[in-house]
């Protein structure tokens, strides 16, 4: 088999050697003001999800799965950004936001975006999808658009379906405010005594193991029909009310602190710990109230005073309240009205040399590294089939790997129970502090230990969100390690739709440096020194600072530089600065983010050479590349690290350098093609604002970066690489 040059791995390791070195950053030539607010930054960030679900050029279904995610990314905002907020106001540890200003005072220009794009979230949909849908032959009805037999149809849905399993409490003396559960839809219903005038109030759940929106029965139309479920029990509140006169009915919605604290340090058992702590979370506290605009002020002065919410918190929308109950919408089977069906191609290094034969992914990786793509490049005949091929080959001795977040009926946690089952050596570390995965990875966890696979829960005080897999497999009486060091987490189901990357190899060094990393990770302490890899939290930041400053020198000594950063945040101060820095020697800084980006491109004097882009598109954009010019000798990592504190400081995460040359030029060709001006995406401009250019003068749609890359990797042939 053909093998392709690489970088000598010694010279890579030398050049690694001193990266636990003391990095100092001379920011005194930086203005103070010189970051954007991280909240508002990433509340422009769904800003930018919302304005695809308002694009009508996407395709119909699309635009629906758009307006949902943006629903449902705004409800994990306030779930855990502004409770974490409100939490440092109540404990009167009112700590400085990143741009050094009070949380109160973050909190109530957060209120005045969020609710600015909340009112624009319900246009999108009222005003521009709605009536696309019907256009398309896809209805969301009223009650009050049906005729006199649906009536009579839903009438018996009603009475058979839904109305045994409604719970509605009542309020009064005997009777105390219920608990009203987090991202629950709710009717607030006054009632009437028609004997004694007296008005009662109660609170009715919209049950939601039910589906958000009820199909209608066929009418012979053609047409698909829909009835918002909360409609449907609201024109049937007398039967749940017998006797009484309903006076007013409304939709509400809270939402409550989500947030997870454990103090690991004190606690003797974790999962117990955070189970105890995952409990607790359903009650946290109210921070958001959401209202139909119809909402009369009786009721709305008994939830708030019930609920202990301010003014601030209250947002009056026009119904359907939830609109994170589009993604229902979204899945239904019409190709039309969706992107076109993309497959995901087998690496090619891993397809089969002869047909009807089952590829040697071990044999494919010792001959020369694999860079795979996805989900340009399948997760199943790379990732999942490297585990597969692991869990049933018997010269395999051992499978370690961390898992952070994965599906619950994932074929990599069969992987590896049938490993164990074979008499392997597994060691899974789990991350069982995965925010909103916990439960699930609490539960496959104890299903791995009960297989007989080795779990352990990382380092104290730490999240473990590297992507990685080591493989220790006995040939010809040598011990030889077969690696994978990834961008994204190992699921199989967000791998479809996720953007990620991921480096197959068997170099020794690569192996040598994950052997000493779990065993650290399984014991008590992070190494300091890797020789091809990038570890957070002691090393990771100071070797990209040090790559940075190398480029500043460059520049400096009029030798060619270049940056270019791909990550899904930008925040942390210290990379920032010295990209400021870098950008002051006259470096070129390239900065591809998704999401929430604290950088100030453009400003006079400070970073006039920096360029801020962001893609958001059909795929999640979640690799994280690193690429410096290095005179000449392009140094280009790729990981899980994002430009973080938490990141950085507070997580296991690693970064592997990559030294096939045409690894390289993929990643660099996949920056040049983000960064072209012919190419669809946002640009940040130095006043915080994102400006979308999506069409050129003649108003000609522009390049899309994941559709360029899928026909790329699509017509790859075997014996081009």
């Amino acid at each position: 088999m053909d093998t392709e040059p690489q970088l000598d791995g010694d010279s890579v390791a030398n050049d690694l050697d001193d990266f636990d070195e003391v990095v100092e950053i001379e920011h005194e030539s930086l203005p103070s003001d010189r970051y954007f607010d991280r909240e508002l930054s990433w509340l422009r960030f769904n800003q930018r999800v919302l304005e695809l679900g308002e694009d009508r050029t996407q395709p119909l279904l699309e635009r629906a799965n758009f307006l949902a995610i943006f629903a449902s990314n705004l409800d994990e905002f306030f779930m855990v950004r502004v409770a974490g907020l409100k939490r440092r106001i109540d404990t009167g540890i009112a700590v400085p936001t990143n741009v050094g200003r009070a949380p109160s005072d973050v909190l109530r220009d957060i209120a005045m975006k969020a609710h600015e794009l909340q009112e624009r979230h319900a246009n999108a949909f009222i005003g521009s999808l709605k009536p696309d849908l019907d256009a398309a032959g896809i209805h969301v009805e009223h009650w009050s658009d049906l005729g006199e037999d649906d009536r009579l149809r839903m009438r018996e849905y009603f009475s058979e379906q839904i109305f045994p399993v409604l719970m509605p409490l009542a309020v009064d003396p005997a009777h105390p405010f219920p608990y009203i559960s987090g991202l629950s839809l709710n009717l607030a219903v006054r009632v009437r005594n028609p004997k004694s005038q007296r008005q009662e109030f109660a609170r009715l759940k919209v049950p939601q193991n039910y589906p958000r929106f009820i199909k209608l029965p066929d009418d012979n139309s053609g047409r698909l029909r829909f009835i918002p479920l909360e409609d449907l029990i609201a024109n049937h509140l007398p039967d749940l009310f017998p006797g009484m006169e309903v006076i007013e009915h409304h939709v509400f919605r809270i939402t409550r602190n989500e947030d997870v604290e454990i103090e690991e340090d004190e606690a003797e058992n974790l999962i117990q710990a955070l189970e105890r702590e995952l409990l607790r979370r359903r009650f946290g506290p109210p921070i958001r109230l959401e209202i139909t605009e119809d909402m009369d002020p009786v009721t709305l002065d008994l939830l708030v005073r019930e609920l202990d919410i301010t003014e601030q918190e209250v947002y009056r929308l026009p119904s359907p309240l939830d609109l994170g109950g589009l993604f229902e919408l979204a899945k239904l089977p019409r190709p039309d009205l969706h992107y076109p069906r993309h497959v995901p191609t087998t690496p090619v290094q891993f397809q089969p040399g002869e047909p009807n034969t089952k590829p040697d992914l071990f044999r494919a990786i010792a001959a020369r590294d694999v860079l795979v793509h996805h989900p340009y490049e399948s997760f199943a005949t790379s990732v999942q089939a490297f585990l597969e091929q692991a869990a049933a080959d018997p010269n395999v001795l051992a499978i370690k790997q961390t898992l952070y977040r994965t599906s619950g009926d994932s074929p990599i946690v069969e992987a590896l129970i049938d490993a164990a089952a074979a008499g392997k050596q597994v060691l899974a570390l789990v991350e069982i502090k995965a925010r909103f995965d916990e439960q699930n990875n609490i539960t496959w966890a104890r299903k791995l230990e009960k297989a007989g696979v080795h779990v352990v829960y990382g380092l104290v005080g730490l999240k473990t969100h590297s992507k990685l897999v080591l493989v220790i497999r006995q040939e010809g009486g040598t011990l030889k390690h077969y690696s994978h060091i990834g961008t994204g987490n190992y699921n199989p189901k967000t791998s479809r739709i996720y953007e990620d990357m991921g480096l197959f190899t068997a170099d020794d060094t690569v192996g040598k440096d994950l052997t000493r990393l779990f065993n650290e990770l399984s014991g008590y302490a992070i190494e300091k020194k890797f020789k091809r890899l990038l570890v957070a939290p002691l090393h990771l930041r100071k070797g990209l600072v040090k790559r940075i400053q190398t480029e500043a020198e460059n520049a400096r000594a009029g030798k060619p530089s270049g940056i270019r950063i791909k990550v899904n945040s930008m925040v942390d101060e210290q990379i920032i600065d010295a990209l400021y820095l870098a950008s002051q020697a006259g470096v070129p800084v390239d900065v591809w983010v998704r999401g929430i980006c604290s950088l100030k491109p453009g400003l006079e004097g400070v970073s006039e050479t920096i360029r801020v882009r962001s893609v958001v598109g059909r795929y999640l954009e979640h690799s994280r590349a690193f690429a410096f010019h290095n005179d000449g000798d392009p140094a280009v990592f790729i990981g899980s690290a994002d430009m973080m504190h938490r990141n950085l400081d507070r997580r296991v995460e690693a970064l592997v350098r990559l030294t096939t040359p045409a690894h390289i030029t993929e990643v660099q060709e996949m920056f040049d093609l983000a960064m072209a001006e012919t190419t669809s995406s946002w640009h940040l401009e130095s006043d915080g604002e994102w400006s979308r250019h999506s069409t050129d003068d003649d108003g000609r749609p522009l390049d899309d970066v994941q559709n360029v890359i899928m026909r790329t990797i699509s017509a790859r042939k075997r014996s081009t690489r």
